[in-house]
């Protein structure tokens, strides 16, 4: 194989039609692998290794729910900080500090979601 980018070395295409069934299940089978749909039909079709860098990390999309959750909750927490500090009513720092770490355990799920650790 040749040095350089793969990108330069690539100058042809290859059209394949798929149902929308299909082509979600390519995907999804890419997503699982932790590449890009094209890197994944390259390394099926040709057995062709997979590349040195991962572009996109495989995600459960059941964490990703759960994440979300978590997320709408610190929101609910952050709007009602904000109403508060609009109505000029005393703000309790408890709810602050509760709120950022709420944020900060999201920060830590999406990232460890995404392979990367917190």
């Amino acid at each position: 194989m040749s040095h350089g980018s793969e990108k330069r070395a690539r100058t042809t295409h290859l059209t394949i039609r798929f149902t929308p069934d299909e082509r979600a299940t390519v995907d999804d089978h890419a997503a699982r692998a932790g590449l890009t749909s094209g890197s994944y039909a390259r390394q099926v079709l040709l057995g062709a290794p997979a590349p040195r860098q991962v572009r996109r990390p495989p995600v459960e999309r059941q964490e990703l729910v759960r994440i979300l959750s978590q997320l709408g909750h610190v929101g609910s927490n952050v709007n009602q900080i904000a109403r508060s500090a609009n109505a000029n009513m005393p703000m309790q720092r408890s709810a602050l500090v509760a709120a950022l770490d709420d944020l900060k355990r999201v920060r830590d799920a999406i990232l460890a979601a995404l392979g990367r650790g917190s």
